[in-house]
């Protein structure tokens, strides 16, 4: 034999193909088939030869070419079958026949052939058995049976041979599509699980990501207006402690104040991240994922007890920046009320950015912050005019900028699904607008 290909298996090794045979036990199969109902054929070749005074080495030699059929059964049993049928008045391929129709029913061969096929092998079988019960009854010495007795020994004679085959045949054709379809979907549910998991990890690695942005715009937030605050009033500091001793104290305090505010707010976020993280550590380890969630449920819970900053702080943040020396107007419209811890905390942050941005940016200039209370929503509004070049001490204070205030105020804003509106004004200052929904 020689090979023609390779294909892959169940487990999916690649496997050498012998022409129409997947392995070498099925070579091995139908070859000693072959064989055997070559010698069988052969045999009934001779008897036959005999009855028909004919040579007998060509009965033989006709039975070994017709037996050896037998070999091709997996790749054209139409073929074997055919050649069964038409060996059926010599009687010979018993054995042919039978495996014939197994092959040929165990194949994807439509049912309409397979039930032709199976009727004219049954009906050829049949008459052959008729004519060769009836001859032995003839030449019987016994007494001679009912006519019943042929033509039910021939019918269960061809029954016997022709349907047991057929019916074996369906079955395992039938186990073997169960089959192949079963690990076909199982083959599709494991592909499907692969899929699952690569967006499993998508989704971990994007629920990682955006924790991190979190925790970064949290601490951005926390620390970076007061030491804002602090680094202008240490410049301050500078400016007037030989010349005003006083104000030189005071501004002291300031920064000894605004330090310790900065302290407070960023222990009270780092202990929420601890809690989440202890409350992880006691049920067992989770990915990263699981532990920024916890924290920020913690953090939402913690914002629902009024641990953090909220509208009503925004006085004194602007009295801060007045402290600064900045020139603050602070315009409220419409009744205070209280909303979501969420809108609350947003709503103070951003106002915080936007101050941080006008010390960093706009040493000198004047500021006016408006907050409205509207029906369903709030809404505030930071403008600050030109910087001043003779301001305030700020400008000497080089005040560092990550380039993230805006993007984190607008984060926050539509997270809540709110509007957030940033950009220079026509007279050269800034202005820094959002619109929170009341829930």
């Amino acid at each position: 034999m020689t090979t023609t290909g390779a294909h892959q298996d169940a487990t999916g090794a690649t496997a050498r193909t012998w022409l129409w045979w997947g392995r070498r036990r099925s070579i091995a199969l139908d070859v000693g088939l072959g064989l055997l109902s070559a010698f069988e054929c052969a045999w009934e070749g001779a008897a036959f030869a005999d009855k028909t005074a004919l040579p007998i080495p060509i009965g033989v030699l006709f039975g070994l070419i017709v037996g050896s059929v037998i070999v091709v059964r997996r790749r054209w049993p139409i073929a074997v079958v055919l050649v069964s049928i038409a060996t059926t008045p010599a009687e010979m391929g018993y054995l042919m026949t039978i495996v014939g129709l197994y092959s040929l029913s165990a194949s994807d061969v439509p049912r309409r052939i397979i039930a032709t096929l199976t009727g004219m092998s049954l009906t050829a079988t049949l008459i052959v058995s008729f004519v060769r019960v009836g001859q032995d009854v003839s030449a019987s010495d016994l007494d001679a049976p009912g006519v019943w007795y042929v033509p039910l020994m021939s019918g269960f004679i061809a029954v016997g041979v022709t349907l047991p085959p057929v019916l074996f045949g369906l079955y395992i054709g039938a186990r073997r599509r169960l089959m192949e379809s079963l690990r076909e979907r199982a083959d599709s549910l494991e592909q499907e699980l692969s899929l699952l998991a690569d967006r499993a990890e998508q989704r971990a690695q994007w629920a990682r990501t955006e924790e991190r942005t979190r925790i970064a715009r949290e601490m951005h937030d926390v620390v970076a207006h007061r030491v804002s605050l602090m680094v202008v009033h240490a410049a301050a500091l500078q400016a007037v402690a030989l010349k005003d001793p006083q104000k030189a104290v005071k501004n002291a305090a300031l920064v000894g104040d605004m330090g310790r505010q900065a302290l407070t707010e960023l222990r009270e976020m780092l202990g929420v991240l601890r809690a989440g993280e202890g409350d992880q550590r006691q049920v067992a380890p989770v990915p990263l994922a699981a532990v920024g969630a916890a924290a920020a449920a913690a953090a939402a819970a913690a914002a629902q007890a009024g641990a953090g900053p909220s509208i009503a702080d925004v006085e004194t943040l602007v009295g801060q920046s007045r402290q600064a020396g900045m020139v603050v107007e602070l315009a409220v419209q419409g009744g205070a009320r209280e909303y979501a811890p969420e809108v609350e905390q947003t709503a103070y942050r951003v106002i915080q950015e936007a101050l941080t941005n006008v010390h960093k940016h706009a040493a000198g200039a004047k500021v006016m912050v408006r907050l409205a209370h509207r029906e369903s929503e709030v809404a505030m509004q930071v403008e600050n005019g030109a910087p001043d070049a003779a301001g305030a001490g700020g400008a000497d204070a080089d005040l560092p900028s990550g380039g993230n205030g805006l993007v984190g105020m607008r984060e926050r804003v539509l997270a809540l699904g709110g509007v957030f509106v940033s950009g220079a004004t026509d007279a050269g200052g800034f202005r820094v607008s959002a619109v929170l929904p009341d829930r």
